[in-house]
């Protein structure tokens, strides 16, 4: 055990009642005179900001990110625990793990119900997160919620409003949390970590485009035209989209701009089976399949590429390596 520093930065962990809805409003010191302590573990709290998280922008996140840097920088910290609202809590903790490089854990958490409400799940997530950030080593970044511990790499917001709000659709559970101790069942695999990026002015525009029937190169085309850096298509099937978005794909790697490919499918990777403007054809033209990894995190995986420097073909080499560690990339001869 030892001494925890907790980053607050909002969330529905930290909201209170507006008269119309919730919203972020508490400090740090208030959210964590909810929740008891685990025994031997002293708190420090830091009050990064308090939002709720769907405004949360790149800016923030980077910010964050230097900032779990900055405390680690300190050998007497035992770990960190970042309260954080859900709704973009798989980004964060996703492109902070891209950059972990120490064996102390950095472990996200929040709550699904308000401070300060009666069936509140703050306090117990709170509560599991000390006890994690305090007792576990080498796994990386770590989400806790709802008795259950998450590799940050591939878990998602998979409950709009239940408690047990987080999983991974594609791998076993890492770990559990009861009877005052963590069980930890798996080790999660992690590419070399990333060198922390400098603080860009303005940091690369990356847009999110879904296909779907009728889909059309519109929206990629507009992305493109607005000055995104980075793209990720989010395919139908195991990344599947049209020749006409093929075409536009392959324009927008000739200009620079790097792409990714997911899919709107839960569970399982992007797959190269389908031509006529599947993913053999948009892998053909550039796209960097992204395995498991879904939408919000797969930008972050393109953000962080980005960030890392170089021209296009080191950007795109970048995103293969923090892609690989999650299981195959299938890439066409």
């Amino acid at each position: 055990m030892g001494r925890i520093v907790v980053i607050s930065t909002g969330g529905t962990i930290a909201s209170r009642w507006q008269g119309s809805g919730f919203a972020a409003d508490a400090d740090g010191a208030e959210v964590m005179a909810t929740a008891p302590l685990p025994e031997g573990v002293t708190i420090e709290v830091v009050d990064l900001f308090s939002v709720n998280s769907p405004r949360l922008t790149t800016a923030h996140q980077l910010t964050l990110l230097r900032t779990v840097h900055e405390v680690l920088a300190d050998p007497g910290v035992e770990g960190v625990v970042v309260t954080h609202g859900t709704d973009t809590l798989e980004e964060s903790a996703f492109l902070v793990d891209l950059h972990h490089h120490d064996a102390r854990p950095v472990v996200f958490t929040g709550s699904q119900r308000p401070m300060g409400a009666a069936d509140g799940d703050g306090p117990g997530n709170l509560y599991d997160a000390l006890l994690t950030a305090a007792t576990t080593r080498g796994l990386g970044v770590l989400i806790a919620f709802a008795g259950r511990v998450h590799a940050a790499r591939g878990t998602v917001k998979t409950q709009a409003v239940a408690l047990d709000a987080f999983a991974d659709p594609s791998k076993e559970l890492l770990g559990k949390v009861g009877f005052g101790k963590v069980t930890v069942l798996r080790t999660p695999v992690r590419p070399e970590p990333l060198a922390l990026p400098a603080m860009p002015e303005l940091p690369p525009r990356v847009d999110v485009v879904m296909h779907h029937a009728d889909g059309d190169p519109v929206l990629l085309n507009a992305a493109v035209a607005a000055g995104a850096r980075g793209i990720v298509l989010v395919g139908t099937g195991a990344g599947n989209a049209t020749p006409e978005i093929v075409d536009a794909v392959k324009a927008a790697i000739a200009r620079g701009v790097l792409v990714a490919l997911t899919t709107r499918v839960a569970a399982g990777p992007v797959t190269e089976i389908y031509t006529h403007g599947g993913a053999v054809d948009l892998v053909a033209a550039g796209a960097v399949p992204t395995g498991t990894l879904r939408a919000p995190q797969a930008r972050m995986a393109v953000l962080a590429a980005l960030l890392a420097g170089g021209g296009a073909a080191e950007q795109a080499g970048v995103l293969r390596q923090v892609l690989a560690a999650g299981g195959p990339v299938l890439v066409s001869a």
